[in-house]
């Protein structure tokens, strides 16, 4: 069985000039840690809110670094410096908008705001990129709420097989998926 290896990319100017510690970016590893019972890597990376950057960064994460999964946190509300989706969306080969629609609607519980967020995810190659808000908080909510549906995207793709602790999160995948890696 292969090591997954998961993209972390924080966009935010203040966290890279060292302003401020990147709480979101680790939010999503422990968020991970929580999740997976099978092995991963990570590969993190914390870039300013330039769209040529996070574009290079996810691309570098997902040709060079061959990550399955690459996740963002930042960037992805209405701010002119906001520009973490047009990034994603320039990098991708197909658009997964289920991921921002089902994230938006989880995050109006909370607050109404929600509205006012832009994230998107995407496939480029074999690998899903999704973008997070910056809030830990926020992050937390938003994974719960998609993550039972990354392993198997993954799977589809033919990527490493995703375990996961199914006390805190239950991926769902098609019975037969499920008896060939049993």
């Amino acid at each position: 069985m292969s090591i997954a290896r998961i993209g972390i990319i924080t966009v935010s100017d203040r966290a890279n000039e060292g302003i401020y510690e990147d709480i979101s970016g680790k939010a999503i590893i422990n968020t991970l840690h929580d999740y997976l019972t099978s092995e991963w890597k990570e590969f993190y990376k914390i870039v300013p809110d330039e769209q040529e950057l996070i574009e290079k960064t996810i691309v570098n994460m997902v040709d060079n670094q061959k990550c399955c999964l690459v996740i963002t946190t930042g960037g992805t509300g209405p701010a002119k410096r906001d520009v973490t989706p047009e990034a994603t969306e320039a990098v991708c080969d197909r658009m997964m908008p289920g991921f921002g629609e089902l994230m938006r609607l989880e995050s109006l519980k909370f607050v109404p705001t929600a509205i006012l967020s832009r994230q998107t995810a995407g496939l480029r190659g074999n690998s899903l990129i999704i973008n997070l808000p910056g809030k830990p908080k926020s992050i937390r909510e938003c994974l719960d709420a998609v993550f039972p549906a990354v392993p198997y995207c993954i799977d589809l793709m033919n990527g490493p097989f995703l375990e996961c602790d199914k006390s805190i999160i239950r991926p769902f995948r098609p019975k037969d998926k499920l008896k060939a890696n049993s």
